[in-house]
């Protein structure tokens, strides 16, 4: 299934797309030298080795749009429902994938995929009336385990912040029908971002994020908790572990690599770390948690509930070819080009992890994120740096055409102290990586993205979410991927990453993780109609008649827990409020 620019394929069911784009991609980007090569013909003949069918099934349209109606989800295999992060009502909506059982092949090929509204909501868990405590604010994540439902919800200070007090994990235990009903509230640390499970559902583990407030007067300590679960019931009290050690002048400062970003202003290394997203290992001994907008991964033990050390995921470096950007929204067209002395931080946002053989491996989004609070902001232009006047770039960041536009941190760059800027950084490496269980990187998917989506989408490439406008995104970052999800289905193991800004979802076979490759973009939006979504108000047009704007959160269902025995793909849209289920085929 896919959407063209113009017009929908009549067919649900096509094989992915496979060698004639791969090859094809370079052919119309101006600016950009890179041209297939010898490995590259191989991995294209290795992509049609293992194609996907992937087919729409069943969709849930919310009416709701900008307002984050659909952010993260989960599903119960046992009830056939699909717990739905409502995030800005403080809710949770549950659906019923049970439709999924009736869809025949002739209903498949019938299916308008844009207008598909097939999934019906059974019941909204309203958190704020469970939990009745003062001063809830947004649900942020939802995690299942068997028959235990856990909720994450984020709760004001005293002083009137709106999310820079703890939070909590609402618990609640799931029958057959996927009926929820409200067991206890565990107090976890500041704005709980993400929670998981263990593999073996013995622990729930918590991802608090600490974000200041906009006055960048209050800045919350980030930290990982840690509930444990007996018998399916979770302990009253989390265990938490803070970063505190690793404050200057604390025991284990030492150990903090000097590439973390650390440019919170007065705030200890404990208050800026702010853990966003948490993958578990194989074994369940260790969390892995992306510390997004400092550039870095932090590695728990859970066994000690310990900091077992902090990796500085380091920059890309865009002078490269095959990591070439379009760094413009000013230029009117695809314009994919190499800027030496120019890098982007990685800084994901999820992360997945998978085994090959018993080897961790860690899967990551790179969104990229700033610092931009009306009491500080690291966020500036390139063309606004005062750059060194031997930097490769000094006259193209004159330029609003080519890097006078990009969005950049005024943070670091300036390696020998006198002033200026000897390196731009911008914010997301437009990309997704693999990385060991040491946080070594083992594969990036360099300019990928931005190649893909200009070979299939011409002047619609690096579009905005919330309104038609392309090569909007490009002076950003890109396409912004973010979401994700990791599967494996006949031996083969797929990563699934969705690109917020854009829309849609790239599949990578990543089986053998140093030679991951590209299998398709699927992408259901119409990108003809022009509309608009500000500030939660629909302020031109018609989004309805869009498609999926904003992929926020995946869950990938195996197909022994899938409701039709097929694998499936759920993808929850920020923007358009709707949730999208794929059926996997090979």
């Amino acid at each position: 299934m896919r959407i063209k620019t113009t017009q929908k394929v009549n067919s649900m069911k096509k094989t992915l797309l496979s060698t004639t784009i791969a090859l094809a991609l370079t052919t119309i980007i101006s600016g950009c030298s890179a041209k297939p090569n010898d490995t590259s013909i191989a991995r294209s003949q290795q992509r049609a080795q293992s194609p996907l069918v992937v087919t729409m099934l069943a969709r849930h349209e919310s009416g709701e749009y900008g307002v984050s109606a659909a952010e993260i989800l989960d599903y119960h295999p046992q009830s056939q429902s699909i717990f739905v992060v409502n995030a800005k009502s403080g809710q949770v909506d549950i659906l019923d994938a049970a439709v999924i059982n009736t869809i025949s092949d002739s209903q498949e090929d019938a299916i308008d995929p844009l207008t598909l509204n097939n999934l019906t909501k059974k019941t909204t868990l309203n958190l704020a009336e469970d939990l009745n405590l003062t001063g809830l604010g947004s649900v942020n994540s939802v995690a299942i385990y068997d028959n235990l439902l856990a909720v994450a919800i984020e709760r004001g200070d005293n002083q009137g912040n709106p999310v820079q007090g703890r939070g909590f994990i609402g618990f609640y235990t799931l029958d057959k029908t996927g009926n929820a009903t409200y067991l206890q509230a565990v107090e976890v640390g500041f704005l709980p971002d993400n929670v998981v499970f263990t593999h073996d559902g013995s622990k729930v583990v918590v991802a608090n994020e600490g974000e200041p407030n906009g006055a960048y007067t209050v800045d919350p300590e980030g930290s990982v908790s840690i509930i444990n679960i007996n018998n399916n019931i979770p302990e009253k009290q989390a265990i938490h572990i803070s970063f505190n050690d690793f404050n200057r002048q604390a025991s284990r400062h030492h150990e903090l690599p000097t590439g973390v970003k650390i440019n919170g202003p007065k705030s200890s290394v404990s208050q800026d770390l702010e853990p966003e997203y948490v993958a578990i290992s194989h074994d369940n001994s260790h969390a892995f948690v992306s510390l997004q907008e400092n550039n870095a991964l932090a590695i728990i033990d859970l066994r000690s509930h310990r900091v077992e050390r902090i990796v500085d995921l380091g920059s890309k470096n865009y002078g490269l070819s095959n990591n070439a950007i379009d760094a413009s929204d000013k230029d009117g067209k695809v314009n994919i080009q190499a800027y030496a002395g120019v890098y982007g931080l990685y800084q994901p946002d999820t992360i997945a992890s998978y085994s090959i053989n018993g080897a961790d491996f860690i899967v990551t989004a790179n969104e990229g994120d700033a610092r931009d609070y009306a009491g500080f902001s690291e966020e500036t232009r390139a063309g606004k740096l005062t750059l060194d006047k031997n930097h490769p770039q000094f006259e193209a960041v004159q330029d609003k055409k080519q890097l006078g536009r990009l969005k950049v941190t005024t943070s670091i760059g300036d390696t020998d102290n006198d002033g200026d800027i000897d390196k731009i950084y911008s914010y997301g490496a437009r990309s997704f990586s693999i990385w060991d269980a040491q946080g070594q990187q083992v594969f990036d998917s360099g300019n990928d993205f931005a190649r893909i989506t200009a070979a299939r989408l011409g002047n619609n490439f690096n579009n905005h979410n919330s309104k038609k406008k392309g090569d909007n995104r490009s002076d950003d970052k890109g396409a912004e991927p973010e979401a994700l999800a990791l599967g494996s289905i006949d031996g083969r193991q797929y990563a699934f990453i969705g690109l917020e800004r854009t829309s849609g979802f790239m599949i990578y076979d990543i089986t053998e993780p140093q030679h991951a490759y590209f299998i398709d973009y699927i992408v259901n939006r119409d990108f003809a109609p022009k509309f608009e979504i500000e500030d939660g108000q629909v302020t031109k047009g018609d989004p309805a008649k869009v498609g999926d704007l904003g992929p926020e959160g995946m869950k990938f269902i195996a197909a022994d827990h899938s409701p039709n025995g097929k694998p499936l793909l759920l993808v929850a849209n920020e923007v358009s409020g709707t949730t999208v289920v794929y059926q996997l085929q090979k």
